[in-house]
């Protein structure tokens, strides 16, 4: 009899199908992954039945590792995180890691604030992928979900939430054009308006979202692999 993780994740047509990812990622040459970002990129998020309990960032490293098995992986992200103390706190130590790899998302946090500057943010983030992008590194930007569509989110704050995810998902995709980012649009995502990928603070995807992003980061990653060519080292 199937697992109840099995059925709900395998059921899910935006997760990923059994073997998919083996297939998206063989022959990656990554080895050493890092993560830079908010709460987003460190992984809150309620449990779900039927979904593994497992930030997304940890779903996409243990995917590349299966691949890769000496991969490396370095999670810098924290929550309550402006995009000004991502680039302050967690640049650093992101380049002394040394990645190959890197995931970039932030702006979240900024986005709550009431003094929320998307011109600052861009920059921010303007500074964090150039700077890995000048070590060859191959970043992953992230257009995160519009919570704005979130049955969750009062009346009230809806659509000045909704131009605030607007205008840091069209930042990112500059940011991302700019550099030749892996990218990864989540905002219009047709899951966003579903209750059941919030968690119980309606601000955080849960463990479904977190599937669903780790999926759809795996594909982006897949698309360049094949648009690349890239292969690892023999």
């Amino acid at each position: 009899m199937p697992s109840e993780q099995a059925r709900g994740e395998a059921a899910d047509p935006y997760c990923l199908r059994v073997g998919e990812a083996a297939e998206l990622l063989a022959g990656h040459p990554w080895r050493r992954f890092v993560v830079l970002g908010d709460s987003v990129a460190e992984g809150l998020g309620d449990a779900v039945p039927g979904y593994p309990d497992e930030p997304w960032a940890d779903r996409i490293a243990r995917e590349l590792t299966q691949q890769q098995p000496e991969l490396v992986f370095l999670n810098l992200g924290r929550s309550n995180t402006l995009a000004a103390d991502v680039r302050a706190g967690q640049l650093e130590a992101a380049l002394e890691f040394a990645p190959d790899l890197a995931l970039v998302t932030c702006g979240g946090y900024d986005v709550l604030r009431p003094a929320f500057d998307a011109a600052r943010v861009e920059d921010e983030i303007e500074a964090i992928v150039s700077a890995l992008a000048a070590t060859q590194c191959d970043v992953i930007t992230v257009g995160i979900f519009d919570g704005s569509r979130s049955p969750h989110m009062p009346e009230r704050f809806r659509a000045g939430m909704e131009q605030r995810l607007q205008e840091l998902a069209a930042a990112t995709l500059r940011v991302s054009d700019r550099h030749g980012t892996i990218h990864v649009d989540l905002t219009g995502h047709p899951t966003a308006s579903s209750a059941d990928i919030y968690s119980a603070d309606g601000i955080h995807g849960n463990r479904r979202c977190h599937a669903i992003s780790a999926a759809e980061a795996i594909r982006s990653l897949g698309a360049r692999l094949a648009a690349s060519g890239k292969e690892l080292d023999q």
